[in-house]
Order: C-alpha cells, then sequence, then structure tokens
C-alpha cells in the first residue's frame, strides 16, 4: 500500500528554495566583500591576514578572492551565469580552507564550510527557474516557435 507524503507538493516550489538560496548567500558574499572592493586600506589588511597566513602573492590572492566572491555574489543574486559563478565559488572555497583555514577551530571555518556547500549545490543543481539563466535559455514552446516571424 502506498501512501502519500502531502509534502511532495512543495516540490513545485523548488525553484523558490534555489531563489532563497541564492539571494542569502549572494548578498552574504556581496556585503562579506564590499568594505575590500572600496576601500583600499581593508584590501591591505586582508592582504596581511593573508601573508601572516602563508598564502603566495597575498596582494594578488586578495584581489582575485574579494573581486570573484564580489562578482560570485552579485551573478548569483541576478541567477546569471549561475553555474559558472558557482564554479569559481568552489575552487575559491577549498583554496581558503586548505590555504588559509587550515588548522583554525570548526567555529571559525563555518562561514567558509557553507559557501562551499552553497556552491556545489548550486553548481549541480543551477539557479532554478526563477533566474536570468532560466529566461535567457528557455526554449520557446512549439506553439512559440509556429508563432515567432
Amino acid at each position: 500500500m502506498k501512501v502519500a507524503n502531502p509534502l511532495n507538493t512543495l516540490s513545485a516550489y523548488s525553484s523558490w528554495g534555489l531563489l532563497l538560496i541564492r539571494l542569502a548567500f549572494g548578498f552574504q558574499l556581496i556585503m562579506g566583500t564590499q568594505d575590500n572592493v572600496f576601500s583600499w586600506e581593508r584590501m591591505l589588511e586582508f592582504r596581511d591576514f593573508l601573508e601572516a597566513q602563508g598564502m603566495p602573492y597575498p596582494l594578488l590572492a586578495a584581489h582575485v578572492s574579494v573581486y570573484a566572491q564580489f562578482g560570485a555574489g552579485i551573478l548569483w543574486v541576478l541567477g546569471l551565469f549561475t553555474r559558472w559563478a558557482a564554479l569559481v565559488m568552489v575552487i575559491n572555497f577549498i583554496v581558503a580552507l586548505l590555504l588559509v583555514h587550515v588548522g583554525l577551530p570548526y567555529e571559525q571555518n563555518i562561514l567558509a564550510i557553507n559557501l562551499l556547500a552553497v556552491s556545489c549545490c548550486l553548481l549541480l543543481t543551477g539557479p532554478g527557474r526563477l533566474s536570468l539563466d532560466a529566461r535567457l535559455l528557455r526554449q520557446p514552446s512549439s506553439k512559440e516557435a509556429i508563432l515567432a516571424p
């Protein structure tokens, strides 16, 4: 005997869940890096932090990481090039966890781990229907194809 699960009806709203994830973590990326983007002094502080952690080319690494996160955050919020932005974030946070966060207590790694997990999720699932990616890549239905000039 098959038992119906009333929560299965929520599957129709999975794109809303992806939108919420994109917005929450996209804004986290933007807000977490905007001070470095708009303040040279803050960028230099980040460089000094990376240098103290033994990161090679710390000023270059600071710029790459900050601008990658800031740009990916904007793209996630828009749902544009979402999988590409997620791939860049997967690489960014693996490098961060292996080269900078290694040896730190778990509590100090939670944000980087969560952002890595969300990046993997968006890489695998894509942005959902409520995104510019879906709108730009939408295939016309057969009815639309017939009516198109």
